[in-house]
């Protein structure tokens, strides 16, 4: 009391005494919002999925298929960085020398901008151009052409094929080009599409060579090999009567072929399906074929022969248990091969192919014996073929702006 006797109040403001009579803030309220973010996200990204599932048209019809296990890289196939010694010749100036023949000690390779290079004493000049410019883009491809496999014959003939324009003979000398087998042609009721490389017998008298596809063209390789498309064939040309017809048909992604030693059997990669092919030209198996390598650690492009009695192999891309193959993991799912091409361009998604650069020795039998690795493939990756020449391999790339070599000595 006052003074006065009267009792007065305490301040309001006096919250020692007055409890908070406020409601504290719940964790599970918090995380209910969070919970429902997310669901929504889900919601929202299933919806577009939908929506381009059923509106976006796939450029693809992707079969199902599985490869076996990928293979461990152990014993022949052991990591090293043998291939990382490789130097560059022509950096800048070569872009795209997939395929590389040799006439003596002077070399001949294709372009990407649709160009025969003739390599003669480390100066480069062009012999040939196959189709009409402009040359230089994928676009431009159709029109200028796209020379791949390359071969000398023993008697010192240059034989090219274009992936777009056919089979060609090149005067070595002169560049003087003739047309063997035209792409415009009908073998058997299917087009030519894609075709790829090339062997001769040693007399000249017939060549064999690969239709990857009739359905999809190079620029469109990353479909062929994504949609599991099996449309591809081994042809032989007689260079006597002129008359081309099918060897072999049925291959997913018929690719570099190669004479055995012998001209009695030939080797063709399968490239979608990481193997090899052996086919019979002579003896009581003529005519017959049979796997000469399967579930090889990558996809092969072309195969060459070796000194040491067997073949060099080049892989476009790797695949093996220590590391991730896009290839291996999408080849049972064709929905989601469907969609991601939907969504992505194939340049995109082979941004996720392995760089792992990778070349094999196989032995006649087919065995890998040894391996040369470039594992985080800042030397050579992507290798198309390999060319043994002299005490050198000369390492062959479908996009690389240079030809590597490697001393033998190295490997």
């Amino acid at each position: 009391m006052d003074d006065l006797g009267v009792r007065r109040r305490k301040p309001i403001h006096d919250t020692a005494t007055i409890p908070d009579q406020r409601p504290e803030r719940s964790n599970f309220s918090g995380f209910k919002v969070v919970v429902g973010t997310c669901f929504t996200l889900f919601l929202a990204v299933a919806a577009l999925l939908a929506a381009v599932w059923i509106f976006v048209d796939s450029p693809i019809e992707p079969l199902s298929f599985r490869y076996p296990d990928c293979p461990s890289l152990v014993g022949p196939l052991n990591l090293n960085d043998k291939l990382q010694h490789a130097e560059h010749l022509f950096e800048g100036k070569l872009v795209g020398a997939e395929s590389i023949a040799t006439i003596g000690d002077i070399f001949y390779t294709g372009t990407a901008d649709g160009k025969i290079i003739k390599i003669d004493n480390g100066k480069l000049s062009t012999i040939a151009t196959l189709g009409t410019p402009p040359c230089g883009q994928p676009e431009h491809e159709p029109n200028c052409g796209r020379p791949l496999g390359l071969c000398a014959s023993a008697l010192g003939k240059l034989f090219v094929v274009d992936a777009y324009l056919g089979v060609f003979e090149v005067d070595p000398n002169t560049g003087e080009t003739a047309v063997l087998v035209p792409a415009t042609l009908m073998v058997e009721g299917q087009k030519f599409g894609f075709l790829n490389d090339l062997t001769i017998l040693d007399n000249g008298s017939k060549i064999y060579f690969t239709d990857s596809s009739s359905r999809w063209q190079r620029q469109h390789n990353c479909f062929l090999v994504m949609e599991g498309t099996c449309d591809g064939r081994l042809l032989e040309y007689d260079v006597n009567t002129k008359i081309t017809h099918v060897l072999l048909s049925g291959l997913c992604f018929a690719n570099g072929v190669e004479l055995s030693p012998a001209e009695d059997h030939i080797l063709v990669c399968e490239t979608t399906m990481a193997r090899i092919i052996r086919y019979y030209i002579k003896g009581k198996k003529k005519g017959q074929h049979e796997v000469f390598a399967e579930n090889l650690p990558g996809l092969p492009d072309n195969i060459s022969p070796s000194s040491f009695g067997g073949y060099w192999v080049g892989l476009a891309t790797v695949r093996s248990r220590e590391a991730f193959s896009i290839v291996d993991l999408l080849a049972p799912h064709p929905w989601l091969k469907k969609l991601m091409f939907k969504l992505f361009s194939q340049e995109f998604v082979m941004r996720f192919t392995s760089r792992h650069g990778l070349v094999l020795e196989l032995g006649p039998d087919g065995h890998i014996r040894r391996s040369l690795h470039d594992a985080s493939g800042t030397s050579v990756s992507s290798i198309s073929e390999v060319c043994e020449h002299g005490d050198w391999l000369y390492l062959g790339s479908y996009f690389a702006p240079f030809l590597a070599r490697l001393r033998l000595d190295n490997v």
